[in-house]
């Protein structure tokens, strides 16, 4: 049984580098594992536990959030707030050397808790940032490999499409997730600006020297208080035990239609629809690959493959912190290669059990696993980031992988700190009272 489960892992990846749409390879698989499982006890594939398996696999509640985020992070970038939240992180920033780049890891860091995509920070923010940062004296290498890095917070800092994926595949609580990238995500972002203080003494980044009139600075301070409160009101009101993920995203949408619509009015009813569509679209991918993998879940796990997994893993090594150490390898690995979302479907149902039994929390196996995925972002050959911000920039992937290596390594520092010390994931939950 164990080499029929290797075939089956092996066969799912191939049909994947391939090109087989990632929710046919695992209908597929999940299919063919039950097929394994019927032909071995000598009973019939259950055809109503496949389609039960698929609309469970899109029934549970809290997947109602990742449509919710998505909609309100896309009304609220469509209502023009990216140069409204550069223009606050210019404030903060003041006339530090490499102000720009600093500008656009806060930036990013705001825009990721209205979006939890790292692929909408980089286009948004780099769009705007790149040509600006080009304009100014920056190298694009040094510009692209900034905002590419700094897209990263996105899915970290609450909320967040990829950790609400890892909870409902794991049955982890959503808001102990959120809870728990808080601290990580702004070690990320204040790693990333250690890092352009480093490379001013070597880059010379430019400085700007012009002071902001008061009048400059109550705009911007305006300015920013409306699209801010939007991440605000939802990690608030998670925080302190108001409303759930699923019903925070709800309101959020909430939020930024009558921000976008009747205070700073810049949509239009006629705007909406494709507003909807763009965010259907979105949506729909995602949620049709984790109704499918609860199929891939179900086949595997009637095989026992958990159980293997867990006994392979224990036979090679007990110790949790050697085990992280080979999660850590694998998951960096898998990102080059597969989009996050799609790999934590796979992957979490295998790797969680192990992680419990070695007595390392849900939440903080979690966030270690979103991290490495997320991170998969900006290391080629997939890295999306790297794709959107060098075409941006019009510069080659090459160049944009080595603008970015700095960051890369920054952010894997960071990767290797929450591994290790649980209590930067753990500890904001815990003081929350929620369960890790």
């Amino acid at each position: 049984m164990g080499i029929i489960i290797t075939l089956l892992i092996i066969a799912t990846f191939v049909l994947i580098i391939v090109g087989v749409p990632i929710y046919v390879t695992l209908l597929l698989t999940g299919v063919l594992s039950l097929g394994v499982l019927a032909s071995s006890t000598g009973t019939p594939i259950a055809t109503v536990a496949v389609s039960q398996a698929i609309y469970n696999g899109m029934g549970n509640l809290p997947l109602l959030a990742i449509p919710f985020f998505m909609l309100a992070g896309e009304i609220m970038n469509r209502g023009g707030i990216t140069e409204k939240l550069i223009r606050f992180a210019l404030l903060l920033i003041g006339r530090l050397p490499g102000n720009l780049a600093h500008a656009g890891i806060v930036s990013s860091m705001f825009f990721g808790g209205i979006t939890g995509s790292a692929q909408a920070s980089a286009s948004c923010m780099g769009g705007i940032l790149i040509p600006a940062m080009k304009k100014e004296g920056y190298s694009v290498k040094e510009a692209a490999g900034v905002i590419s890095a700094a897209a990263v917070c996105g899915p970290i800092i609450p909320p967040s499409i990829i950790m609400v994926v890892y909870a409902t595949a794991v049955g982890a609580s959503v808001g102990s997730m959120f809870m728990g990238g808080i601290l990580p995500g702004l070690l990320i972002g204040f790693s990333l600006m250690f890092i352009v203080i480093l490379r001013d003494r070597v880059c010379h980044f430019p400085r700007r020297t012009e002071k902001l009139t008061s009048a400059e600075i109550k705009k911007s301070l305006l300015d920013a208080i409306i699209p801010l409160g939007m991440p605000l009101i939802v990690v608030g009101g998670i925080m302190g035990g108001i409303c759930t993920a699923t019903e925070a995203g709800a309101i959020a949408v909430v939020y930024s239609l009558i921000v976008s619509l009747f205070i700073i009015r810049t949509l239009t009813f006629k705007d909406l629809w494709p507003i909807l569509l763009n965010a259907v679209n979105s949506a729909a991918p995602l949620l049709l690959i984790i109704a499918c993998a609860r199929v891939f879940s179900y086949g595997l796990t009637a095989l026992q493959m958990p159980v293997m997994v867990n006994d392979l893993i224990l036979s090679i090594t007990e110790n949790k912190w050697v085990f992280l150490l080979l999660v850590n390898i694998l998951l960096l690995i898998m990102g080059m290669f597969m989009d996050g979302g799609a790999a934590v479907i796979i992957l979490a149902p295998i790797l969680a059990p192990v992680a419990l039994a070695m007595d390392i929390s849900l939440i903080h196996f979690g966030l270690v696993m979103c991290l490495n995925l997320t991170i998969g972002c900006i290391t080629p050959p997939l890295g999306y980031c790297l794709f959107i911000t060098g075409k941006i920039g019009k510069i080659s992937i090459e160049e944009t992988v080595r603008g970015t290596m700095p960051y890369l390594l920054a952010e894997i520092v960071v990767l290797l700190a929450i591994t290790y010390i649980p209590g930067l994931v753990t500890y904001i939950p815990e003081v929350l009272g929620y369960k890790i």
